[in-house]
């Protein structure tokens, strides 16, 4: 398996594009069974994650294609409506797959999903959504197995008991098929459900309130092809600044929407970095913080619009360098700080408790071989590394290459000093 090995200490410099979002990548794709016709997807980011969903596709009859940045996806002859646990078992985002399958073809046949492992994340609110649409969904041998017996989904008011990314998600596509209204409260508000609600949009889906709590659905018949540019991955541009910010470094991001970072803009800023924002741009500065190094900043995660979960790893390295001591307090996923083991074995001071981490800021942490445990975990020890006194190796770099396109290229033209060995 690859690895990294980074010799930390230097400050990174320079711009950086970031790439299209996996999160929104992937429902985009899930979207094209909804239709027949093409779906073009610009844009595209070259991740493990949306290979293995791509071959997902091809395995149940979807053409898909890919020239460069651009994928070409056209349903029109679908011949398979399975998602197989080999295909399924690594990413739990193929349970997309559910709710297009369930309004377009009336069947599916779907694996309990995989991904990494941060937490349960169960689909019942899926399966309980699907259910109140008019589907039978039943579990066999580690299956959903759902059909719907009146032959189409009919309009529903769901109010789901937890905010889910892909329950919204999954439930809003099958939806835009369905006889009738449906009402969907307690909807997830990411960006990237917004994105996908303006594709739908553009295929001739009836959708009101995307981008808050509350979404109106009223089905149509069918719904044509569309041409779409996926929005830029706000958890990579993220990353890029923190790791700006623990390396003191003067970093641009561009390509990105600056008020999808709101909040971790701020908590940014009160680490003492400087910050300007354009209308596709994000400068970071810290190269001159009053006390040498950043402040530390506690936090607590929450949906979004709060601080997302996915940029709880890369500000925890950023707070084991900081001055003083910050908590970090995880509230969407139970299992989420497998990382802190592998920090500490870099020369970080954290006790945890329970579902808060008490982080003491150090001023240096030195190199060691460290393992990454899931996607954003990896990312974390790749800032902690960065700063780290001597040559850090990091192995099990299979999770980055699920959610980071080309990271350590990217890095090295920033002034990492960064390879992959293979």
């Amino acid at each position: 398996m690859d690895k990294l090995r980074i010799h930390g200490g230097t400050a990174l410099h320079g711009e950086v594009f970031a790439s299209g979002a996996k999160n929104a990548a992937l429902p985009l794709m899930a979207a094209s069974l909804l239709t027949a016709q093409p779906v073009l997807l610009e844009h595209a980011p070259r991740l493990v994650d949306v290979h293995t969903l791509g071959e997902l596709l091809r395995s149940m009859g979807v053409q898909v294609e890919r020239e460069d940045s651009l994928l070409r996806l056209r349903a029109d002859a679908v011949s398979r409506c399975e998602a197989p646990y080999e295909r399924v078992k690594t990413m739990r985002a193929s349970v997309l797959v559910l709710g297009p399958l369930l309004a377009r073809f009336g069947h599916a046949r779907v694996s309990l999903p995989g991904g990494c492992a941060i937490g349960a994340r169960p689909v019942d609110q899926h399966v309980r959504g699907l259910r109140q649409l008019g589907a039978r969904v039943d579990i066999e041998h580690g299956y959903l197995v759902a059909s719907v017996p009146s032959g189409r989904l009919r309009g529903a008011h769901i109010s789901t008991d937890m905010v889910t990314v892909t329950g919204t998600e999954n439930l809003m596509m099958a939806a835009c098929l369905a006889d009738g209204e449906t009402l969907i409260e307690n909807a997830a508000q990411e960006p990237e459900v917004v994105d996908l609600a303006s594709m739908l949009v553009d295929m001739g889906a009836d959708i009101e309130g995307a981008g808050t709590s509350r979404l109106r659905i009223r089905g149509v018949s069918t719904l044509g092809g569309a041409s779409h540019r996926i929005v830029a991955d706000r958890i990579e541009a993220g990353t890029f600044l923190c790791a700006a910010a623990a390396t003191r470094g003067d970093v641009t991001v561009r390509g990105c929407v600056p008020a999808h970072l709101d909040s971790l803009l701020d908590k940014l800023r009160e680490a003492g970095a400087s910050i300007d924002c354009g209308e596709d741009w994000v400068r970071l500065r810290a190269t001159d913080l009053p006390a040498g190094r950043p402040r530390a900043v506690s936090l607590r995660t929450s949906e979004y619009p709060g601080f997302p979960t996915d940029m709880q790893a890369q500000f925890m390295a950023l707070d084991c360098i900081a001055e003083g001591t910050a908590t970090v307090t995880e509230t969407i996923f139970e299992n989420r700080f497998m990382h802190v083991q592998e920090l500490v074995r870099l020369g970080a001071r954290i006790a945890v408790e329970g579902n808060t981490c008490v982080v003491q800021g150090s001023g240096k942490l030195s190199a060691a071989t460290v393992m990454a445990t899931d996607l954003r975990a990896s990312a974390g020890l790749v800032i902690a590394a960065l700063v780290a006194e001597g040559s850090t190796c990091i192995e099990r770099i299979y999770h980055l290459d699920r959610g980071y396109e080309a990271m350590e290229h990217k890095l090295a033209a920033l002034g990492a000093r960064i390879e992959r060995l293979r």
